[in-house]
Order: C-alpha cells, then structure tokens, then sequence
C-alpha cells in the first residue's frame, strides 16, 4: 500500500515512523494497513480538529493509543522527556506520530534526533523546515523557538 500523501501535511521519516496532521477515521485505517502498529497524538483531545474517540477507534483496529498532549503555547520538558521515552520503548515497531498540523511532532522529532540520536542540527532540521519554522510563526511560534533551544 501506498503512502496516504492526502493526510494534512504527511511526512515519512524513515521505513518505520511516519508522521501527519490530524488523520480522520477513515485515515486511521489507511495508517494500520500501513503495518503502524503504534499511534502517538501530541495534540489535545479537546481540540475541534480532533477525533470524538480516537484511542476507541485505534483500539477496534488494534493499534495501541499513546496520548501525550503538549500545550501549543507551552510545550514543557516533561512531554518532551515522555515523548523520547515512549521513542525508545518503541523501538524498532512502526510508529505514527501525529498531532494537529505536525508542527509539535515535527519539533519533538527535532529535538528526539539532536538529543537522543546524536543527528547533527542541519539534518535534523531538515525534516522540521518541511512542514514549519516555528520563528516563522511571529508570536505563536516563540513558544517552540525556546523549546528548541534547551
């Protein structure tokens, strides 16, 4: 099966961790046949992007649900520090990780390969200019400009 390139800003990052925006239900299904076995959402399940019951309808396809919800206007250390330990447990299985727009995930992953990878900045970054540049984002964005730095 193909990539679905349809969901709100799809990124492959590797054979086993993809990443997107918000993927509706229909799209759940189309991650699964993927061979994702692993579900991780960064947003918060009250957003009016989000699904009414997304942990239900990964659980009826039998994907596991990891809910981290990060604050956009303040993403702290302590789900950035869950987020790289739920990484490290998974490794090796199929991920996808995702959240609203991809702009938190995109920056954990940031973080996650400088930190934990050892990956040098500009190769790193790379996968994180593709879908936003938090400096980019004026008010909203300097939130993420100081989490990406620490």
């Amino acid at each position: 099966m193909s990539d679905p390139v349809q969901i709100h800003n799809w990124l492959r990052l590797d054979d086993r961790i993809t990443t997107s925006g918000q993927p509706s239900e229909e799209e759940l299904a189309e991650i699964k046949a993927l061979g994702i076995e692993h579900v991780i959402n960064l947003a918060l399940e009250d957003h009016e992007k989000s699904l009414t019951d997304e942990r239900g309808a990964l659980e009826s396809l039998g994907v596991e649900y990891i809910h981290i919800p990060v604050v956009f206007s303040a993403p702290a250390e302590q789900d950035f520090q869950q987020f790289c330990d739920t990484m490290d447990r998974l490794d090796g299985k199929k991920v996808h990780v995702h959240c609203i727009v991809n702009a938190r995930v995109s920056a954990f992953f940031y973080r996650y390969r400088t930190e934990r990878l050892g990956w040098n900045e500009e190769k790193a970054r790379a996968d994180m200019n593709k879908i936003w540049d938090p400096a980019d984002w004026k008010e909203v964005g300097q939130p993420w400009v100081k989490f990406l730095e620490n």
